[in-house]
């Protein structure tokens, strides 16, 4: 009875459901408003073949479905969903292989980051694709190495997306603290504006945002901004109608509960997850 109020009251905010008709569904009402979509599906951690294959199965379909069907979205793929936790070998076969089918169906595929052990794996992979532009890497701000892996990618031509993180890590190699987190997530930010023409900023922090947007009229790069379907959609849809580049992150599947509980942990969520249940926020 209790996870299923959860489910409802919570999950189903920013969760668009349990299949790619219900992610579909969602990106559609977002590009009406000037909006693109950023889909994820749902589970990481797979070390079962059958699931990787799972996983590498529903994201083909998606960007089949997103291509045929003109929907503006792109897809973000966690690492450990393509086999990165079975081999290293089997990760950069699946991962070639959704790049490829992405690309002639013209979809852009993100690389997403999973805890701090995973990193080396993904700006490994990545470095080895990344000239083609049609893929890019998320950074972490709450990890301390995170500065230097974002120089070194933006120097080397990559495209970024930048996001807080949601992992909870031991002190040696992230930040413990909301305020260390925001004040390294400034420092990256910063960095991106003086040496790279084309990164997403992924935020709900209002004054971060506009701080960027402040930045963008000094800098003029190709910024794009991203946010949790379900939390101010209100105003992702009134920054696209001011002619900023939006993306809204679109969360499916079944494998909901442990992303839901990772969400409401991660520092300064949960006050805006709860504001967002009180207040409408359809589009």
């Amino acid at each position: 009875m209790a996870l299923a109020v959860f489910e409802r009251l919570f999950a189903g905010r920013w969760i668009a459901g349990p299949g790619i008709e219900d992610a579909m569904a969602v990106a559609r009402r977002f590009n009406k408003r000037g909006i693109s979509a950023i889909f994820n599906y749902l589970g990481e951690d797979l070390r079962d073949r059958r699931m990787v294959d799972d996983a590498v199965s529903v994201y083909s379909e998606l960007i089949r479905r997103t291509g045929r069907e003109g929907v503006r979205a792109s897809i973000s793929v966690k690492p450990t969903q393509l086999g990165a936790s079975i081999s290293y070998r089997t990760f950069v076969k699946n991962y070639n292989r959704i790049v490829k089918l992405a690309k002639s169906n013209g979809v852009f595929v993100w690389f997403d980051m999973e805890s701090h052990g995973m990193v080396d794996t993904v700006i490994r992979a990545y470095r080895s694709d990344m000239k083609s532009k049609d893929t890019g890497i998320c950074i972490q701000a709450y990890l301390t190495r995170s500065y230097d892996d974002a120089l070194r990618l933006a120097r080397a031509g990559a495209i970024i997306r930048l996001v807080k993180g949601a992992y909870k890590e031991s002190p040696d190699v992230a930040y413990q603290s909301r305020e260390a987190v925001t004040a390294n997530y400034m420092k990256i930010m910063e960095m991106l504006f003086r040496e790279s023409r084309h990164f997403m900023i992924a935020t709900h922090d209002l004054a971060i945002i506009e701080r960027a947007r402040k930045l963008n009229r000094r800098y003029k790069r190709n910024v794009e901004y991203a946010m949790l379907n379900g939390i101010r959609n209100p105003y992702a849809v009134s920054m696209a109608s001011r002619g900023e580049s939006v993306s809204v992150y679109v969360p499916f599947g079944r494998a909901w509960l442990n992303y839901s509980y990772r969400r409401l942990k991660e520092a300064g969520h949960l006050s805006l997850i709860l504001k967002s249940v009180l207040e409408n926020q359809a589009i």
